[in-house]
């Protein structure tokens, strides 16, 4: 009975801490993929009140004003990138340029400028349209230091090396003018055969404007009448989701999705201006390097 006994409790012994271990390394790599969500930023800490929200929930977009532009040796306020929506995949990277960078645009591009043109999408050659009733100028990649440093800027915030920019195009619009909702992406196959693929845009705001003048995306996904400054839209900027420009902000939304495929929710437009003047940047990115 003795003998039984012993054993008896030998297996049970070799049991539970089988099972001890078991759990252990269960809590273990638990532990430790939590710790790389979190690196990675697919989970968020529940303390920062930012990373809580969903996704696509726009009450948790943070709508804040930068004080004291003329406070900062270089004319710019704090910087920072907000999340504005993922459907379209679009953010906003606040005083991207100085006040000095902005003034330095405009003046470069004032003797130059002409009525703005389209892409006729069955051709894919430029015509006048009454869709894009602003006037613009392009300059030529890497033309100076100053546009140098800019494309590097640009290079930096989408990870897209200068060499799959097209050059900046500078535009103006006055009041009343606008763009009518549109894609960036080609529809055709002549304008993609050099540099491929238009995949993303970086627009920047040159200028302030007292009234209208957002950048609208139509067909975003998001409660659009939760943003903050929903009550200073212009009625054209309350038809989706909007931008208000705002000098030196820059915008960066994709074209396409992350498998390469076309994004209509990438539709945008520039609404008209009601109040002051509107001046903006455009950098367009390309698939491959684009032979300016």
């Amino acid at each position: 009975m003795a003998v039984k006994g012993r054993h008896s409790r030998v297996p049970s012994r070799r049991s539970s801490s089988s099972s001890s271990t078991i759990v252990y390394s269960a809590l273990t790599i638990c532990s430790f993929l939590i710790l790389i969500f979190l690196g990675l930023r697919i989970l968020s800490s529940p303390t920062d009140s930012r990373e809580s929200h969903r996704v696509q929930d726009l009450t948790s977009i943070v709508h804040r004003t930068v004080e004291g532009r003329s406070d900062v040796e270089d004319g710019r306020g704090d910087q920072w990138v907000e999340v504005i929506s993922w459907e379209p995949r679009a953010f906003i990277y606040h005083n991207f340029l100085s006040k000095d960078e902005c003034e330095y645009l405009i003046n470069l591009a004032k003797p130059n400028m002409v009525k703005s043109t389209v892409v006729d999408s069955a051709t894919g050659k430029i015509k006048d349209s009454r869709v894009r009733t602003s006037s613009g100028t392009f300059l030529p990649r890497g033309r100076d230091k100053i546009i140098r440093n800019i494309e590097k800027k640009i290079a930096d915030f989408t990870f897209i090396p200068v060499e799959h920019g097209e050059g900046l195009q500078i535009l103006h619009y006055e009041v009343g003018q606008k763009y009518e909702p549109h894609f960036d992406y080609f529809q055709d196959e002549f304008n993609t055969q050099n540099g491929g693929q238009r995949i993303a845009t970086v627009l920047m705001y040159l200028s302030d404007v007292e009234e209208g003048g957002e950048t609208v995306f139509p067909s975003a996904k998001g409660n659009f009448s939760s943003v903050p400054w929903w009550n200073e839209l212009s009625e054209c900027g309350k038809g989706g989701l909007s931008v208000k420009p705002k000098m030196g902000d820059a915008l960066l939304f994709w074209s396409l999705k992350p498998d390469a495929s076309l994004d209509p929710s990438s539709l945008h437009g520039g609404c008209p201006v009601i109040k002051g003047n509107k001046w903006s940047s455009t950098k367009w990115i390309r698939i491959n390097d684009y032979k300016a």
